[in-house]
């Protein structure tokens, strides 16, 4: 199934794609796409129901009908850094040995397509295309090969950063990491039967029509399996956290001359099997969703 949530901003209702790329409501079904919607259990209700019983929403998802966060009410905004060898090389930074963790706050969330408001000041946003996971059922301190039942599904995540604020206000990744629109998810959560194996996935992002990033999930350094081992390690992890797996080479960091976002710029960025993101880069202050 591909889950996701259409509407004006902070009036989302939930809905699934169908096979002729049509959305499908389900407000009649489940109040939103929250966690109690992605446990196991949640999802064999939604998986048994006929998408050609569901109402028909007018208009085309990502062309004039609006595609809010795939998820709602996330707990946990989960970020792992350095997770691709190469990346991490660009960065100036050693491979590491264990999970890098640090935190997007969850007022970061939006939509797939909605505006990048840059920070006020700001002269070092970057991009960051990444492959989230989304946590169905919970669990504490989960066997690295009991993981995977424990995954709803996947999306695409842009870990947007503000390099100034990560790296030389202070110590401490989350102030670089949160601000109000730096954490685009969606267009939709691909449950996991649909992805066999999240370990061989293309994911690439393009600034102005330029191929910026163009990597494979293949060469992550740990995987998504071993990432939520990991994080249930440190936290109970909780029906619908989500967790966003690392970034490979071609962040605007990386660049020679370092390459940042600017006013007027267009970010496109996707994912195999899990859909695409085009967001608008305005100035501004971001506003909350």
């Amino acid at each position: 199934m591909k889950l996701l949530r259409h509407g004006p901003a902070g009036a989302e209702r939930p809905g699934l794609l169908d096979d002729r790329g049509q959305v499908r409501d389900l407000s009649g079904h489940v109040d939103d796409l929250t966690g109690a919607a992605l446990t196991a259990q949640g999802l064999a209700r939604l998986a048994a129901l006929d998408p050609d019983s569901l109402p028909v929403v007018p208009g085309t998802p990502q062309r004039d009908l609006r595609l809010g966060p795939c998820v709602a009410g996330v707990g946990k905004f989960i970020g792992i850094g350095l997770n691709y060898a190469d990346h991490a090389a660009e960065s100036g930074m050693d491979v590491p040995t264990e999970p890098v963790l640090f935190t997007k706050w969850s007022s970061s969330i939006t939509g797939p397509d909605d505006d990048l408001h840059l920070p006020p000041g700001s002269t070092a946003t970057d991009w960051e295309v990444e492959l989230g996971i989304v946590i169905g059922d919970p669990g504490r301190d989960i066997p690295e090969e009991r993981a995977l039942e424990h995954v709803a599904g996947y999306c695409v995540v842009n870990d947007i950063s503000e390099r100034d604020w990560q790296i030389r206000r202070g110590g401490t990744w989350d102030k670089g990491k949160g601000y109000d629109g730096f954490g685009p998810i969606g267009p939709w959560l691909v449950t996991r039967d649909e992805i066999p194996d999240p370990q061989a996935l293309r994911l690439w992002l393009e600034v102005d029509g330029r191929m910026r990033q163009d990597g494979s999930t293949a060469t992550m350094v740990f995987g998504v399996a071993a990432l939520v081992a990991y994080c249930s390690t440190v936290a109970t992890l909780h029906p619908g956290d989500v967790i966003t797996t690392g970034t490979p080479p071609g962040v605007g960091m990386g660049q020679k001359p370092p390459t940042y976002l600017r006013a007027g710029q267009v970010m496109r960025l996707g994912i195999d099997g899990l859909g695409q993101q085009t967001q608008h880069v305005r100035d501004g202050a971001g506003h909350v969703r």
